[in-house]
């Protein structure tokens, strides 16, 4: 199969902008706004660390943000110094609607959670061109309502959603979509269409509004900027003041179905007088609030302010439509007020539609296409200006109250070297507007489909020096920065690397070397604080899987000791055979990297013998009556307990997996020499991990945690209708256990787990995410590569039973087609035209005109695919895109595999020519 070819792609508008040396100007605005900077670390100033009681979303209309800002549909430069985004007011709500709302970790009954309906529907990823649609309901929002009933409900319940409250009955709402088009790329175009859905009139007041970020409140001689009502720009706003370096801009504002639109201005600072029963002189942040909501004219000025809001009173009939626009520029362009706002956007639109028209020019069904164009739209808007400096968090600033002293010995106090302040992918902007680890790696391979340079960046960003701790550690999430997510950076490094090869047709051996040398220094603080006796087998604490075990791993055991993980010690393994795969890689150019490969080879095959030892042993994880991975809990008496709970942690082995092939290393001086030497003289270690005397076609060599028994062993219950497989991929924890929960009684603690498809009963780590039965798409993707791995050794004659019990054999490719198209069912439409990622919006499936409306949840049913958790994680679930892309996963060549089978290994000088014979085999009998 030939690799992913994108020649067209880079030849259309887009892609060329992409790609040329003003791709940075064109970067420079883009949706960089958080969705929740409230209820955040950054923002907690306590003395006990409760960031969601320190400050809540009572207080985000009124206070000034430290760190950040927030907004619907926001937009802004790439340091958030101007901020845009939308506020609506129905005329019934309690408070202008300027952010989205959602429960506390505390008042959810599953924890934290954004209440809204918001699509995010398109974008290119240099935000040409952006469009996001948010659902409005007429009658007042009902804030009291679902705080309260979620408060009523208990674990054992489901969540009480917006749609559960009756507001959007009857289509008694409003649809707005906000639309973002670059005229050029500091010139830009805000277009908000309101549509009344409802058979009745309806009123609304809309604010397209700008504003400075709050800088000058924290620091001394801090210039202050102001957006002063213009004279000479038809009613129009200027900005005064700072610019960072970039010149003034003008912004406008207008509407045909709102001629009187009028301007109001209030400042971003704190209402000091609301919050804190203090003086102060107004007027405050919430200024555009109490004006509309209240009528206090007092609240705003009409000439001058931090923040600006164009003010649009809409009356629409039945099935109305208004349309309002706004426009910021630099004071320099033309004012082009003749400027055909519409034509800007069409033409914006057409060159997304070429641009994903070329990338998708194989996938033929449209409901895919739709599926992956909004997934990918979902990630672009999830781009995030992120800031956090933890030196100053912990110290506080010399304008501020001086931070308690419990700071200096509570969250993050190892961290201070930790200094963030940029453009950083996130899960999700609402739930998790802070990056993870690991969810940042399966972004970047994702991103890396539309735009490699910014996944590329990505990954570079934690192995900074302001990022990646002295010792070596890669930051976690802002909760803890000190936790430990899986190791994937590395695997991450490589896929992006093999995109981006097929993308641009150049291997970015520079971008590999910079990250493999960081993750050198991340790989040793693994080794050296992650295991414990020192046996090649690695704890790592709860490794993003929240709640899968009997305990929070990441918390010391209420029966003292501590766990060996399969999950920890197979990341480890994988993260050994990654790094040796990226070395042998860079040995093309530079023969120095083979012994470095070998070194990781070597360290593979330890970790592979402590692990996958039998049960004599002390070390193995193996357990042969289950013939299963389990976690070991190691007491402090020295005796250890094999915990046999069927989950995901014991498939985790399948992915440390990697073919080593002669037509590809053959010709890497004294690669052979080294491999050959080291397993006649560690036979032992050659026969734990794979035959090696029984090389696969084309004389590859299998490096796996798993013999061929062992891994159908696992996949046999890994591919059992009865445990692990879904109709919508594998889940996290066997459906056994739904009937034969799994418990431990030790010393008097007591601990159950049983089979949750969906939300999760217990607080065990937070309470939002479960491991306990739902399907996961990150787990899943690797599953299907390490799959597509093992079939480039074993080739179509090795087959394995599909489903277990079916009495039908498939090859491993054919089983990881058939599991990518399981995982892609959850977003696309079934025999009855319903997706089953949208089971909980019946309201929207049943709407024509809301039914290929499509959101991209943390996680999913385990019986029936319906979307649980975070509801706009596009994040990690946006990997859908690469399933759905022909030939864009490392499968049975998709892409390029290591190396280049035309490019010859060259010296550390100068290439060499290519090889007029074949090589001899790297290991021989």
């Amino acid at each position: 199969m030939p690799p992913l070819r994108a020649a067209n792609l880079l030849a259309t508008i887009e892609g060329t902008r992409l790609h040329s040396t003003d791709c940075p100007r064109w970067q420079r605005w883009g949706p960089y706004l958080s969705e929740r900077q409230w209820g955040t670390v950054r923002e907690d100033y306590s003395p006990d660390g409760t960031a969601w009681d320190h400050f809540p979303h009572d207080h985000a209309r009124s206070r000034a943000y430290r760190w950040g800002e927030d907004g619907i549909a926001g937009f802004g430069d790439d340091k958030l110094n101007w901020c845009v985004s939308l506020a609506l007011w129905n005329r019934r709500d309690p408070i202008l609607k300027e952010r989205l709302f959602g429960l506390t970790n505390a008042q959810g009954n599953h924890g934290e959670d954004v209440k809204e309906l918001y699509f995010y529907l398109d974008g290119t990823p240099t935000h040409s061109y952006m469009r996001m649609l948010y659902k409005y309901p007429q009658a007042a929002f009902p804030y009291d309502d679902l705080v309260q009933e979620n408060a009523r409900r208990g674990g054992d319940m489901p969540e009480y959603e917006i749609l559960d409250t009756g507001v959007f009955d009857d289509l008694r709402y409003f649809d707005v979509q906000v639309e973002y088009a670059k005229h050029a790329p500091d010139d830009i175009l805000m277009r908000v269409t309101i549509e009344n859905r409802a058979g009745e009139p309806a009123s609304l007041d809309v604010l397209p509004q700008i504003w400075a970020r709050n800088s000058w409140s924290w620091k001394e001689n801090k210039d202050k900027p102001s957006l002063v009502a213009g004279q000479d720009h038809d009613g129009g706003v200027q900005v005064v003041g700072h610019q960072h370096g970039h010149e003034p801009i003008v912004v406008t504002a207008w509407s045909k179905d709102a001629p009187h639109m009028t301007w109001l201005f209030c400042e971003n600072d704190t209402n000091v007088k609301r919050l804190f029963n203090m003086d102060g002189a107004g007027p405050f942040k919430d200024g555009f609030n109490d004006y509309l909501v209240h009528s206090d004219e007092q609240a705003i000025r009409r000439d001058a302010g931090t923040k600006a809001g164009a003010h649009a009173s809409i009356e629409l009939g039945p099935h109305g439509r208004a349309v309002v626009y706004m426009r910021w520029r630099p004071q320099s362009s033309p004012d082009d007020a003749q400027l055909d706002a519409d034509a800007v956007f069409a033409r914006r639109i057409a060159e997304a539609d070429e641009f994903y028209g070329a990338l998708q020019h194989e996938i033929a069904d449209p409901g895919a296409r739709l599926v992956q164009r909004q997934a990918l739209a979902g990630m672009l808007w999830s781009k995030q200006y992120y800031q956090y400096d933890v030196q100053r968090w912990l110290e506080g600033d010399p304008l501020q109250p001086k931070p308690p002293e419990s700071r200096k010995h509570g969250r993050n106090v190892d961290w201070r070297h930790l200094c963030n302040a940029d453009i950083v992918s996130m899960p999700d902007k609402w739930e998790y507007p802070w990056y993870a680890s690991w969810d940042l790696a399966f972004h970047a391979a994702a991103f890396a489909l539309i735009d490699p340079a910014f996944a590329k960046r990505q990954l570079l960003l934690l192995v900074k020096d302001r990022y990646q701790h002295p010792n070596g550690q890669i930051p976690a999430y802002e909760w803890a920065l000190g936790d430990a997510n899986p190791p994937v950076h590395a695997w991450a490094a490589w896929r992006v690397y093999e995109i981006d090869r097929a993308l641009t047709g150049k291997a970015d051996r520079d971008f590999l070397e910079l990250v493999f040398h960081k993750l050198l220094l991340n790989f040793s603080w693994w080794v050296n604080r992650k295991d414990a006796d020192g046996h090649n087998i690695f704890q790592g604490g709860f490794l993003g899987l929240d709640n899968v075990g009997i305990f929070d791993r990441s918390s010391p055991l209420p029966t003292g000791g501590h766990i060996d993980q399969a999950d920890g010690t197979a990341w480890m393994a994988a993260y050994a055979l990654d790094l040796m795969r990226i070395a042998l890689e860079l040995a093309y150019a530079n023969h120095v990297f083979v012994d470095i490969g070998v070194k990781f080879f070597e360290h593979f095959l330890y970790i592979a013998e402590a692990v996958s030892c039998d049960d004599g042993c002390d070390t193995g994880l193996w357990d042969s009556e289950d013939e299963f991975f389990y976690d070991k809990l190691r007491l402090p008496d020295g005796s250890n307990i094999p915990m046999r709970l069927r989950s995901i942690v014991g498939l985790i082995p399948l992915f440390a997996v990697h073919v080593l092939e002669e037509r590809l290393h053959g010709h890497l001086p004294g690669l052979r020499e080294r491999l050959v030497w080291f397993l006649e003289h560690r036979p032992d270690l050659a026969r734990l991990v794979s035959r090696w005397d029984e090389p696969g076609k084309g004389n590859a060599l299998l490096l796996s945690l798993l013999r061929g028994h062992r891994m159908k062993a696992l996949l046999r219950r890994a591919l059992d209708e009865s445990e692990f497989l879904s109709d919508h991929g594998v889940r996290a924890l066997s459906q056994f256990h739904r009937d034969h929960p799994f418990e431990f009684n030790h010393n008097g603690t007591s601990v159950t787990v049983r089979y949750l498809p969906a939300e999760s009963d217990t607080r065990v780590f937070g309470g939002n995410s479960n491991w306990r039965g739902p399907v996961w798409m990150p787990v899943n993707y690797l599953l299907i590569e390490s799959l597509y791995e093992f079939h480039r050794y074993y080739g179509d004659d090795f087959r394995v039973e599909y489903p277990t019990g079916s009495g039908q054999k498939f090859s491993l490719s054919e089983i990881g087609d058939e599991l990518a198209r399981r995982a892609t069912t959850l977003f696309l439409k079934d025999r009855n035209g319903e997706r089953p990622v949208m089971g909980a919006y019946p309201l929207l499936q049943a709407d024509p005109r809301s039914r290929d409306l499509v959101l991209f949840h943390e996680y999913f049913h385990g019986d029936n695919g319906r979307g649980v958790g975070a509801s706009h994680q596009t994040g990690w679930s946006g990997l859908v895109a690469l399933l759905l892309q022909p030939r864009a996963m490392g499968a049975s060549g998709n892409v390029p595999l290591t190396g280049d089978p035309n490019e010859a290994p060259a010296a550390a000088s100068s290439p060499a020519s290519p090889p007029e014979s074949a090589p001899e085999p790297i290991v021989t009998k």
